[in-house]
């Protein structure tokens, strides 16, 4: 089996280059590097990650934090956080905490005896008091007390958006459909952003915004329409709640879109070359995914670093669910929502 003394040799160049090269240091010569590179290539050298993580006092893997992974978002977002991290030279060890909020504490803890180097966290529990500015914690959507770096989609734009686009495709009678976390989240202003809108044209606000957990949408849905039958758009927090409704619209006889438009929110896909045939307000899932662990891995490098928030902008991306022009080339559509 190679050794890196056998990579230094066959490249040669030093044993100090081949870790260099190996624990991705900044400043090595391009062509020294692809002649390292060559070597292990030709070797078929295996660095030992974990001797590479004892000299760096490192475990090399980060733990990414989902209430779970029937979501399609939580999914996919998973998928993207473990291609940026492998990039990188980490493992990433994924935690379905399933509401659980013991199980949270217990992956915060293993940050704190560093068995695990950072946490990116998709997180809705009571968490707040045990996170600080000093503890290598990326949040997705949610913020907290204390200052912790984390990103989201232009939330509020894209509540502002899907009202816009529900206008423009004909429907005049808008609701929202939704629920909300009770611990602050970015996700919350989607249906800020999209009642403003409404306001602005001095246009009625309906909607249904439930505290999470909801057992079924079906009851609400019943008496918000039997109140209302005049309603011709709805708003639909997630792509996953987006489906339930449309569901309802099946058991109830209402047809999408000629009845009823929906749009949802995320531009979910169903595999990674073609995404849910719904309209939605779709956000550059890969891009945040990858954002997160950059910022995971320079809170490592600099556990001083302040903390930053970054915002991803969304874009309407047409579907099924709304009139839309049938000349649409509906193949690029469902292939590539976020360029």
């Amino acid at each position: 089996m190679p050794t890196m003394k056998d990579v230094a040799k066959k490249a040669g160049v030093s044993l100090g280059t081949v870790s260099r090269v190996i624990n991705h240091a900044s400043g090595i010569k391009p062509t020294t590097l692809a002649k390292v590179q060559q070597a292990i290539e030709e070797l078929n050298y295996i660095p030992d990650q974990y001797a590479r993580g004892l000299k760096i006092q490192r475990s090399m893997t980060i733990a990414l934090m989902v209430p779970t992974i029937w979501n399609s978002f939580n999914a996919e977002f998973a998928y993207h956080v473990e291609k940026a991290l492998d990039q990188q030279g980490y493992k990433m060890l994924l935690c379905d905490y399933d509401a659980d909020p013991k199980r949270e504490l217990d992956y915060i803890q293993m940050v704190k005896e560093n068995k695990i180097d950072a946490i990116i966290g998709i997180t809705y529990g009571d968490i707040d008091k045990y996170v600080d500015s000093r503890l290598p914690f990326i949040s997705i959507d949610r913020y907290y007390k204390q200052r912790v770096s984390y990103v989201a989609s232009q939330n509020y734009e894209g509540g502002r958006m899907a009202a816009a686009e529900l206008l423009k495709h004909g429907a005049r009678h808008l609701a929202f459909v939704g629920s909300y976390n009770q611990y602050p989240n970015d996700t919350r202003r989607r249906y800020e952003g999209f009642c403003d809108y409404l306001k602005e044209r001095e246009l009625p606000i309906l909607a249904i915004r439930e505290l999470e957990p909801v057992a079924s949408f079906f009851p609400l849905l019943d008496q918000l329409f039997d109140q209302h039958p005049e309603i011709d758009g709805l708003f639909c927090n997630t792509d996953t709640l987006l489906y339930d409704v449309w569901r309802w619209c099946y058991v109830r006889g209402v047809e999408v879109p000629q009845r009823l438009q929906l749009v949802g929110y995320d531009g979910m896909r169903q595999t990674e070359h073609q995404r849910l045939p719904v309209s939605t307000i779709a956000q550059p899932i890969k891009a945040m995914a990858e954002m997160a662990v950059k910022l995971a891995l320079d809170k490592l490098e600099n556990p001083m670093m302040k903390e930053k928030h970054i915002f991803f902008p969304v874009k309407f991306v047409e579907g099924f669910t709304t009139k839309n022009n049938r000349s649409q080339d509906w193949d690029k559509l469902l292939k590539d929502p976020m360029p």
